[in-house]
């Protein structure tokens, strides 16, 4: 029944221009505040950690600009998933660092896109999959039922959904010798045998070593990429920043610190685009006490 009511309200969404889905979004968002909620404790903590520098008023007016900007990712979907692929692909207004990308392109080395969770993540895939061959991780959803909607959704443009396995960053690999694109989320928790604790905004967080290995090993350029929400529903400006040079080091340490500085620059560029109602300091170093307690 759940995932039914999610599918029609999906649906209902794309049927809406997208001004206005943005507009329904934020004032959804605006509503679910006035309740206690998980996602709520969980922005609030993260804003209170990441911007110790802001005053308590000024904490909860980013708050209440994150969830409204939560809300516009939401039903901003109807249009990225549903919409004629061309019309979404046009949503796309302007790009900075294109330039640095192509170059990277022409030296065959290979491309690894870091999408962090900012903006419209789900047009970096559709953008950027449109324009070269592209391969990208993929975990299906938690609800099965949308397993076959959302790979149908992220691969209409071109893109290659792999598994997060063995077989999927062997996938990754021939996809880099190849000269093409490869699509990796990289501000997510990797699990205890997938990272190591490195800083993000001057918290030890769990960050993933995979991107930093398959820089060092394949050799190939890494790109942060996002996808920044424009006001009035006027589309999206795609960033493309280069990562800092630690990002390949042989030091995972360093390299995961570089993956994180990197995310952080991104997210410096529209803070309250970024997903922070996630439990991103959710696992903590060995006997250190947990902050959404």
């Amino acid at each position: 029944m759940r995932a039914l009511v999610i599918g029609l309200l999906i649906r209902l969404w794309s049927l809406l221009p997208l001004r206005l889905a943005h507009a329904c979004g934020a004032l959804l968002a605006r509503l679910i505040m006035w309740f206690p909620n998980k996602p709520l404790k969980i922005c609030q903590t993260n804003i209170r950690l990441c911007y110790p520098q802001l005053s308590a008023p000024q904490q909860r007016a980013m708050v209440k600009h994150i969830f409204e900007e939560t809300g516009k990712t939401v039903t901003e979907i109807g249009a990225l998933w549903l919409w004629p692929t061309q019309e979404v692909l046009s949503l796309v207004k302007s790009i900075s660092g294109e330039e640095l990308l192509l170059e990277a392109i022409k030296q065959k080395r290979g491309i690894i896109i870091a999408a962090p969770h900012i903006g419209a993540w789900e047009m970096v895939g559709l953008y950027w999959a449109s324009r070269f061959p592209m391969t990208s991780l993929y975990r299906p959803p938690k609800m099965s039922e949308f397993d076959q909607f959302v790979r149908l959704a992220r691969e209409r443009s071109g893109s290659r959904l792999v598994p997060t396995n063995t077989q999927g960053v062997k996938a990754l690999f021939q996809a880099i010798r190849k000269n093409e694109l490869i699509g990796i989320l990289p501000d997510q928790d990797p699990g205890e045998e997938g990272g190591v604790f490195a800083p993000f905004f001057g918290i030890s967080t769990n960050t993933m070593t995979l991107l930093p290995r398959l820089a060092r090993k394949s050799g190939a350029a890494v790109f942060f990429v996002f996808a920044e929400r424009l006001p009035k529903g006027q589309g999206y400006h795609m960033h493309v920043i280069p990562a800092p040079p630690d990002i390949a080091s042989a030091d995972l340490g360093a390299a995961a610190t570089a993956l994180n500085e990197g995310v952080a620059r991104c997210i410096e560029l529209c803070p309250e685009q970024y997903q922070w109602i996630y439990k991103r300091f959710k696992r903590r170093p060995a006997g250190e006490a947990g902050f959404y307690n």
